[in-house]
């Protein structure tokens, strides 16, 4: 008896579902905190952008933005289960508002891109402004208009503009990826200078020696 093609997928998925090292994270911040998630291509780079910030106490590299449960570095990197590398952005609010991160959020990618961020290609690389309130959505929304006004980019601006549900945090080997792997071909040919361009144009404040 012959199984469709469509459900080897299925059952595929599902064994390496079961075999992901990856765990749904909380996305309620302690007292006096708060957290905002953000997709803009790979995450190894967008991690180390936030966490140069002033006000970020840390960025965790995960997945969200799909529709499979618990899934694994080599799942979203298929492009079919919806979700694209983010990243949770811990932050004081009384130092750095949201709507900074949203300023760092644009400054530090190309947002005209769909579905690639530079060398990276796929639905996971996707640019998304996650969301939590209508106060936030507006706050991302007029960013839009006024980057488009202003003409800032060249194209038109495809980040999508999506409420945040649920975050998986991506496995351990992912955090602090270009702090802990600063010699790797793709860190210092890719993360790195996009980095360096971030610093160049972003006018915000960012910790000494980042």
């Amino acid at each position: 008896m012959k199984i469709k093609l469509a459900s080897l997928v299925v059952v595929l998925f599902t064994i390496l579902s079961c075999n992901a090292q990856t765990k749904k994270m909380s996305l309620e911040p302690k007292k006096g905190k708060a957290i905002a998630v953000f997709a803009e291509g790979c995450f190894w780079c967008s991690e180390h952008v936030f966490e140069a910030v002033v006000g970020v106490d840390e960025a965790v590299s995960g997945y969200s933005g799909g529709n499979v449960k618990n899934p694994s570095y080599e799942m979203v990197g298929s492009n079919r289960t919806g979700h694209a590398e983010a990243v949770a952005v811990f932050y004081d609010p009384k130092v750095v508002s949201f709507k900074e991160l949203v300023d760092v959020f644009f400054a530090s990618q190309d947002p005209t891109t769909p579905n690639q961020q530079g060398p990276d290609k796929g639905s996971s690389y996707r640019s998304i402004a996650f969301y939590k309130n209508v106060v936030e959505k507006k706050i991302i929304e007029d960013k839009i208009k006024e980057l488009t006004a202003n003409k800032v980019f060249a194209n038109p601006i495809v980040t999508e503009v999506k409420p945040v549900s649920e975050f998986y945090e991506a496995e351990s080997y992912h955090q602090d990826y270009v702090k802990n792997n600063p010699n790797q071909p793709y860190v210092k040919g890719v993360s790195i200078p996009r980095y360096n361009k971030f610093k160049k144009t972003y006018k915000g404040k960012l910790k000494p020696k980042s």
